[in-house]
């Protein structure tokens, strides 16, 4: 096992499991939607948006902030939705951040900030620290509505009780667009690989293996379906996982690329003709039976890529695949981007499967479909989006927290794979 030989290996190691509480809030798009300024929202910041490199490098007013790297990043704060506290500095400066395993930066307000998002969310001020050491460098983060610009620094952090030393992270002085200034986190702690990184050195769960915090090079994470007092809204275990909130077997996965945590999608079956099937929809009579099987739709017949991501509530995938996904599950677009489903007719809609390491992890319409109160309705959407994102292993699919809710994940680094077992809930 990784644990006893770590152990073998690294006999100074310290066994502490590091939980970090999760708490879950209602996204920005639902915010945004009970205040009735969504749909000017999307306006102004079309869907393709988010799926495009800006030419543009800069805000207007900042021409002279030299960046030294800048690249476009799978960011969708819009819809996410857990988060947790950190702080930072000497006294401790606390922080909500999101824990994104579909980035490496950890980055925070800066208090010398100048956009409106900063002055509505906590901002940490170097000059109080003892501990911080300036850098100096600047760095940006490609976002849909514009670009995160910022400068660099190192300083004790703090998760969970436990100290990470001289940990690198950005202190942001231009935070873009109105996602910001209604998001209910300050900043992002990502979880990826370094390659990602924007801001130079280790990202934070590298500093902790180096500095030993950690029992094992691995994190796992529960998200829970719902909010209540006996059961947590969701937890991050840094250093291990929790056999309590999983049931079954693992199925572990290996990486096919490093930077995001992303795997390939296998061949399922032995039958020579069935290449590869990534989704499959099994359409159901209206009398729920697991043999009336009416028809099978499968997508990704050549194989896909995709990225386990906690920081993205929704499951994206290709343009054209996602539109007939959402056509037979019964998804009508809206003028905004959105795809709403008739509330009333959920148990007779398909079931969405994945194939992943030759497993099938299976979603009902009750799982993938969102729902909202808006007044006095209930509206239910469509867990799906489109985004259209190509890596040098193909177009990319986003596994988020619909897909995570149900499936505990495992990050292991130390062997670069992910692991995937049922979370367990309580009974609803």
């Amino acid at each position: 096992m990784l644990k006893l030989l770590l152990l073998l290996l690294l006999p100074s190691w310290s066994s502490a499991l590091l939980r970090v509480a999760l708490r879950r809030l209602d996204p920005v798009r639902s915010q945004l939607r009970a205040q009735g300024l969504l749909e000017d929202f999307l306006k102004d910041h079309r869907p393709d948006m988010f799926n495009r490199r800006y030419a543009q490098c800069f805000p207007p007013g900042t021409p002279s902030l030299s960046l030294g790297r800048s690249r476009e990043k799978l960011y969708n704060f819009m819809d996410a939705q857990y988060y947790g506290e950190i702080s930072l500095g000497t006294p401790e400066q606390n922080f909500s951040v999101i824990f994104d395993t579909g980035s490496a930066d950890l980055w925070v307000p800066s208090s010398y900030c100048v956009s409106q998002a900063c002055a509505l969310h906590r901002s940490f001020r170097a000059f109080e620290s003892d501990s911080f050491h300036h850098d100096g460098r600047k760095f940006g983060i490609h976002y849909g509505s514009g670009h995160l610009l910022g400068v660099m620094g190192r300083d004790t952090l703090k998760i969970a009780g436990l100290t990470v030393l001289n940990q690198e992270f950005g202190e942001s002085v231009y935070e873009p667009g109105f996602t910001f200034v209604n998001a209910k986190f300050d900043g992002v702690l990502g979880l990826g690989y370094q390659s990602l990184a924007e801001i130079l050195g280790n990202p934070v769960f590298d500093n902790m293996i180096a500095q030993k915090i950690v029992d094992e090079p691995v994190f796992s994470f529960y998200l829970s379906r719902r909010t209540s007092t006996s059961n947590p809204e969701g937890e991050l275990l840094l250093g291990g996982k929790d056999d309590t909130l999983y049931t079954g077997p693992i199925n572990w996965i290996p990486l096919s690329a490093k930077g995001y945590w992303q795997i390939k999608m296998e061949r399922y079956g032995s039958d020579p003709y069935v290449l590869v099937l990534v989704l499959v929809l099994t359409r159901l009579s209206w009398f729920w039976s697991s043999v009336a099987v009416q028809g099978v739709s499968s997508f990704c017949p050549r194989g896909c890529q995709a990225i386990v991501d906690t920081g993205t509530s929704l499951i994206a995938g290709p343009t054209s695949e996602i539109l007939s996904l959402q056509q037979l599950i019964g998804a009508t677009p809206t003028g905004i981007g959105e795809f709403v489903m008739d509330c009333g007719r959920l148990s007779s809609l398909p079931h969405v499967t994945f194939v992943l390491g030759g497993m099938e992890y299976t979603l009902t319409s009750e799982l993938y479909v969102r729902k909202e109160i808006f007044g006095s309705r209930e509206l239910c959407f469509s867990g799906f989006e489109a985004i259209d994102i190509i890596s040098p292993e193909g177009p990319l699919w986003i596994l988020g927290d619909v897909f995570l809710t149900e499936y505990y994940s495992i990050f292991d680094k130390g062997l670069d794979r992910v692991g995937f077992a049922r979370a367990k809930h309580p009974a609803e």
